[in-house]
C-alpha cells in the first residue's frame, strides 16, 4: 500500500523521478506548516459600556474574509488569512474585530499554478479554526456573546479571486496577487 498526496496520482516516487515509491516509503507532504502566529489584531469596542446594555434587536454582522499568500523562498511561502467582523445595532456600531493571522509553509516542488491554489485553498483552510478561536474570544472577552465564524468555502473565495483577476486583466486594470 503507498500514500498519495492529495493532488498526485501515485505515479511520482518520492524522489519526484516518476518512479513509484516502493512500500513502507512514504511521499513528500506537499503543504508542511512551519509556523503560525498573529500578524495583527485588533478589537474595539466604542460605545461600551452602553452597547453592553440588552439590545432591543438583533444586531447585524458584517464579516469580511481576504486570503492573500507571498513568497519567501525556495518552496517556502507565508499565507495571510484577514478576516473583518463589524457588529452594528441600530446604526450604531457594537464591535469591531481585525485579525490577519499568518502561516509559513514549505511546499513540495510543483507547478506555480498547482502551488498556488494550495496556498490558497488548503493553507487558510488549516489556519482558520485557529483564527475563528481568535474572533470568538476576543468578542467574549468584549462582553459580547462568542462570534463564532462558520466554516469558510476557501475553494469559492479562491475562484472568485481569480475571476476578478481574470476581470481586471481583460479591462486593462492592474492585478493584485492573490
Amino acid at each position: 500500500m503507498t500514500d498519495e498526496t492529495a493532488a498526485g496520482n501515485g505515479s511520482e516516487g518520492a524522489g519526484g523521478n516518476g518512479e513509484a515509491p516502493k512500500q513502507g516509503q512514504r511521499m513528500a507532504a506537499p503543504l508542511m506548516v512551519n509556523a503560525q502566529y498573529v500578524k495583527d489584531f485588533s478589537f474595539e469596542n466604542p460605545h461600551a459600556p452602553q452597547s453592553l446594555m440588552a439590545p432591543a434587536s438583533q444586531p447585524k454582522i458584517d464579516i469580511q474574509v481576504d486570503v492573500q499568500a507571498r513568497g519567501l523562498g525556495d518552496n517556502l511561502s507565508e499565507v495571510m488569512l484577514t478576516i473583518r467582523a463589524e457588529a452594528t445595532n441600530a446604526d450604531r456600531t457594537a464591535f469591531i474585530v481585525e485579525l490577519a493571522y499568518g502561516g509559513i509553509f514549505t511546499l513540495a516542488p510543483m507547478p506555480q499554478e498547482q502551488a498556488k491554489a494550495l496556498l490558497l485553498i488548503e493553507a487558510p483552510r488549516l489556519l482558520f479554526p485557529f483564527a475563528r478561536q481568535i474572533v470568538a474570544e476576543a468578542t467574549t472577552n468584549g462582553g459580547y456573546p462568542p462570534l463564532v465564524l462558520q466554516p469558510i468555502d476557501f475553494v469559492d473565495l479562491y475562484r472568485r479571486q481569480i475571476l476578478a483577476q481574470q476581470a481586471g486583466a481583460a479591462g486593462g486594470e492592474p492585478v493584485g496577487t492573490a
